[in-house]
């Protein structure tokens, strides 16, 4: 894989995402107001919700919304023909690949930084300090390359931008109900256990307490790299293989 290559289409991708208003909004903005919007609506002693248990789920919601950007990005450059025009040229499928998992794993780390600051200039104090943020950035960041993978398997299995839109918010809605703001219940834990936003919610949960030498944290994560790895590269082997159709 050429590093050039890698960069050169990273920056366009970004320079792209700052030229599309739409997109900005979905990648940047989007978790902005949905942080500021859930934090006075749900972060309420009253309804037994603390700023502290809302944030964790509004972190993993802005990761596993990547998704639809990821699979709307996709399908409209397989639609324009622009993945078509790639084997024309001496890139290779692997080189574009990369760079679209690279500039979706920084839009990831950019949408931590904004929900967190906004957290923080509410309120958000973890009892983990900074420390628990920092920790919580490249946890996180691997987490994204499950939301990468599934955004490519959308984007191949989808026809118009419109199909890929609807298609998504199949792996998104899960993820949602069983992994980021409804309280997981000793029922629908057992379903929880297969979807992979479980495993990053409990683990922020217990790095923005402090507990991050808890080993049920190392558990996670571990389940974290092994899925998010198996999906990247499962969501590039049916790219690779039916994207440019």
């Amino acid at each position: 894989m050429a590093l050039q290559s890698v960069i050169a289409l990273v920056t366009m991708e970004l320079k792209k995402l700052i030229r599309q208003s739409a997109n900005l909004f979905l990648n940047l903005l989007f978790p902005a107001v949905l942080t500021i919007a859930f934090i006075f609506a749900f972060a309420d002693p009253e309804l037994g919700l603390s700023l502290n248990a809302v944030v964790p789920g509004l972190v993993v919601y802005a990761v596993i919304f990547v998704i639809l950007t990821i699979a709307q990005s996709f399908s409209s450059e397989r639609q324009e023909g622009l993945l078509r025009r790639l084997h024309t040229t001496p890139m290779s499928s692997v080189e574009f690949i990369g760079s679209q998992i690279a500039t979706n794993m920084l839009i990831s780390v950019l949408q931590l930084i904004t929900v967190f600051s906004l957290a923080i200039v509410l309120g958000f104090r973890p009892s983990g300090g900074s420390v628990g943020i920092l920790l919580a950035l490249p946890v996180t960041a691997m987490f994204s390359l499950t939301s990468v993978g599934l955004g490519l398997i959308t984007a191949t299995i989808s026809k118009t931008p419109e199909a890929a839109t609807g298609i998504s918010f199949v792996f998104i809605l899960p993820q949602m109900f069983f992994g980021t703001f409804l309280p997981i219940t000793s029922t629908t834990q057992q379903i929880a256990k297969f979807v992979p936003s479980y495993y990053l919610l409990d683990a922020l949960g217990m790095i923005f307490e402090g507990d991050w030498m808890n080993a049920n944290v190392l558990l996670d994560v571990s389940i974290i790299s092994i899925v998010s790895i198996a999906v990247v590269l499962t969501g590039i082997l049916v790219f690779e293989k039916y994207g440019s159709e």
